[in-house]
């Protein structure tokens, strides 16, 4: 099963990304974190949000800092802004918000106790809490789109293969049979779709390495040491033109890599590490009826929109 949102009358659909919050306790940070949030929605009205990862923080901390006491209310808090304004929204989880004193599945059972996410804990069989479809419907009710979501995990499953999680086989097969679920062989040409994960894949620094990208890499792609084989099951799939991750909260840049654009988010989170003059924001991704493509522009912290990100040309440096 998976939820459908709709298209607007002027055939857009427009979705807000807050990634890598960090959210604890209430800390003066995570107020900062809040209005950024509230100004963002103001300015932008989303017909959706979606949080890719690191909604709370709950791994340990520096000396003289104070650890997720409840994370429970920390997740509640966190996307209080979102919920209180009626926002659909949906989230996927990151490497630290199930760290300690709480499960994945009972983080998504927080989720779901909200009555406006269309976010889904997926089916039980597969690796994960929170591999689940969105399909977009135009103002008419008629498919038009679909928003992919998969749980890329915390750290390797394997004692031998050190540093983070990957996209499982058996959820790049779920993933793989949606797709198919949603564009019938009958059904003339693809929808379009976008895929949504806190950890980026290999391909981000293919795409860095290889490809004129706009935007800022300030840190290493802190992906998996192997490659699931994600990108590849999304190129064969044929009908995603997008994907969104989180993770590396002063890398922001977006790229083109055989058809799909590989994009980070903007971190919007002040409880965490960041870089000074690189302001926290949001990634703003908007979608039309019957175009394959999407326009995509940041909100920084300040107010200010940026939708000319610097251009980086393959060995323009050594990152």
């Amino acid at each position: 099963m998976s939820r459908k949102l709709t298209f607007r009358e002027d055939g857009t659909f427009t979705i807000v990304q807050f990634t890598d919050l960090h959210w604890k306790n209430g800390e003066p940070e995570d107020d900062r974190t809040r209005a950024l949030m509230e100004r963002t929605l103001d300015a932008e009205k989303p017909d959706m949000v979606v949080f890719t990862g690191d909604v709370i923080y709950t791994g340990e901390v520096s000396p003289g800092y104070s650890e997720c006491e409840n994370p429970v209310q920390a997740f509640k808090d966190a996307v209080a802004t979102v919920e209180n304004r009626g926002i659909p929204w949906a989230v996927v989880f990151g490497n630290h918000d199930t760290e300690n004193r709480i499960t994945r599945e009972e983080l998504m059972q927080v989720a779901l106790s909200l009555p406006h996410t269309v976010a889904e804990s997926g089916p039980k069989e597969i690796t994960g809490e929170g591999n689940f479809t969105v399909e977009l419907v135009d103002a008419e009710g008629n498919p038009a789109a679909n928003l992919y979501f998969l749980d890329s995990g915390n750290l390797s499953p394997l004692e031998h293969v050190p540093y983070y999680n990957w996209v499982r086989r058996n959820q790049i097969d779920w993933l793989v049979s949606e797709s198919a679920r949603l564009n019938p062989a009958k059904q003339a040409g693809k929808l379009p779709a976008l895929t949504f994960f806190h950890i980026p894949v290999p391909e981000y620094q293919e795409v860095w390495d290889t490809q004129t990208c706009y935007g800022n890499k300030y840190e290493p792609v802190c992906c998996a040491p192997v490659n699931s084989g994600l990108f590849t099951a999304l190129l064969e799939m044929g009908d995603v033109v997008g994907t969104f991750c989180g993770h590396d909260h002063v890398n922001d840049y977006y790229g083109e890599l055989h058809g799909i654009r590989l994009c980070y988010g903007r971190a919007t989170g002040y409880n965490t590490y960041g870089r000074e003059g690189f302001m926290r924001g949001a990634r703003i991704i908007r979608l039309k009826a019957g175009e394959a493509d999407f326009t995509t522009w940041l909100r920084l912290e300040d107010g200010s929109v940026v939708t000319e990100q610097p251009v980086h040309h393959p060995g323009d440096d050594e990152n």
